[in-house]
């Protein structure tokens, strides 16, 4: 008898290969064949992968354009005790891809989503950066526009976690360019290139001198990428706002010493570093 891999009356986020089909997996296939109604964000692009595990089974399109149409329609179906299966194009629904208007519609409607692991290219490039990984940030699509992507990487200068950004490789001159500008040329960046596929590449480096190897190979300007950047150096004499909002009210009312030691009482810190804030202020 064969496994049984879906319930009724249930969603399911199918995460399919980046690149090497060797890494769909078995519960995926099982969820794909079962279910009675295939999520597509290009349901041409769907049917190759399909096709390529002998899969038959109906298909319809989910979309940024017309998700928020669908979304009735699919608490329809769950409710007369369907299954649907959502895949995007390549990797793990919903990160940086359609569905989350119809996962958040569903659970709001107490309907069941469940999710069926898999490749993930931000998490794939992560593992395999050398950067720190106990704390990072996704920040999706990096702006196409170089002052978009500027002021967003200025917003980010500060961020001591390892940061992953998707990006797309014909602009990673431009892009990395932008880093050198705002963040520095020393700060380290990974290049995840076509990951999983013939031609990939992993390179990390300082940023001022991946920007010169992406100058020197044109070959790398191809496919898709995802871009990792070091985090800040965390600096141990800084405070953060929260401390430097609390000494400056505290200072309007109180003699520097007094209101350095009042502060430094609340959270924990050295008057020694709140001083020297204090001092900075005054003059």
């Amino acid at each position: 008898m064969p496994q049984k891999f879906v319930e009724s009356g249930c969603l399911y986020i199918v995460s399919t290969p980046i690149g090497n089909l060797a890494d769909m997996t078995e519960r995926a296939l099982g969820v794909l064949s079962q279910v009675d109604l295939i999520a597509c964000e290009d349901t041409r692009h769907t049917q190759r992968l399909l096709n390529h595990f002998t899969i038959s089974n109906k298909t319809i399109s989910l979309h940024d354009h017309n998700e928020h149409q669908r979304q009735d329609y699919f608490v329809q179906l769950l409710q007369e005790g369907k299954s649907i299966a959502l895949v995007s194009d390549a990797g793990t629904p919903l990160i940086s891809d359609p569905g989350f208007h119809i996962v958040k519609h569903l659970r709001e409607h107490q309907l069941n989503v469940v999710a069926v692991p898999g490749a993930c290219a931000a998490i794939s490039a992560l593992s395999v950066a050398g950067l720190p990984t106990d704390r990072f940030t996704f920040e999706g699509f990096l702006p196409s526009k170089s002052g978009a992507r500027q002021k967003t990487l200025a917003n980010l200068a500060h961020e001591e976690r390892t940061m992953v950004f998707y990006d797309a490789p014909r602009r990673a001159i431009d892009t990395v360019e932008d880093i050198v500008s705002v963040l520095g040329g020393d700060r380290q960046v990974v290049m995840a290139r076509e990951l999983t596929k013939t031609f990939e590449t992993v390179h990390s480096d300082s940023a001022q001198n991946l920007l010169a190897w992406l100058a020197e190979d044109p070959n790398q300007l191809k496919g898709e990428m995802v871009l990792i950047i070091e985090g800040k150096e965390k600096d141990d004499k800084a405070i953060s706002p929260e401390i430097a909002s609390t000494l400056e009210i505290l200072l309007e009312e109180l003699p520097p010493k007094k209101a350095c030691a009042v502060a430094a009482k609340i959270y924990g810190v050295k008057k020694n570093m709140l001083y020297d804030y204090a001092l900075s202020l005054k003059n």
